[in-house]
C-alpha cells in the first residue's frame, strides 16, 4: 500500500474524514459530478482504476456506477493547492447521472424566466437501468 499511502499523506480529509472530488470528463473537460472519498475510496479508486466514492446518504463507500454499469475509468488525479479538494479526470462510460444524463449538471438557471433549465439531452431512460 506504499503509493496509497503516500497519496493520502498530501490530502487533508477534513473533519469528517472526507475530501470533496470533482469528476471530470477527461476528453471535453466539463464537470460530471461532485463526490466525497474517505481514505478507503481513494484506495479502492487507485487499486482498481475506476472511481469509488463516499455515498454519505448511505454511509458506505461505492464504486461509482455499481447499479448502471456505468462506470468512471480515472486517467488522472489531480490535487488542489490548499490539498483539500480533488480532481478526478475520467472516461465515462454512458452516463454520469442516475437521472439520464451524461452529467448531473445538465439544468442551467435561466434568469430571464427566473427557472431552471434542462440544457443537455437525455441519453438513457433510468427506469429502464435501475430497478
Amino acid at each position: 500500500m506504499g503509493a496509497e499511502s503516500s497519496i493520502a499523506e498530501e490530502i487533508d480529509f477534513g473533519l469528517d474524514g472526507l475530501v470533496p472530488a470533482a469528476v471530470t470528463d477527461w476528453p471535453t473537460g466539463r464537470l460530471l459530478v461532485l463526490c466525497y472519498l474517505n481514505e478507503e475510496a481513494l484506495r479502492l479508486t487507485l487499486e482498481s482504476g475506476l472511481v469509488h466514492l463516499y455515498r454519505r446518504s448511505q454511509g458506505r463507500v461505492q464504486k461509482k456506477g455499481v447499479e448502471s454499469g456505468h462506470v468512471q475509468r480515472v486517467r488522472e488525479i489531480r490535487l488542489n493547492c490548499d490539498g483539500n479538494s480533488l480532481e478526478l479526470r475520467v472516461d465515462q462510460e454512458v452516463a454520469a447521472c442516475a437521472r439520464g444524463y451524461h452529467s448531473c449538471y445538465y439544468r442551467r438557471w435561466n434568469r430571464d424566466e427566473q427557472r431552471w433549465e434542462i440544457v443537455d439531452e437525455r441519453i438513457f431512460d433510468p427506469n429502464q437501468v435501475y430497478t
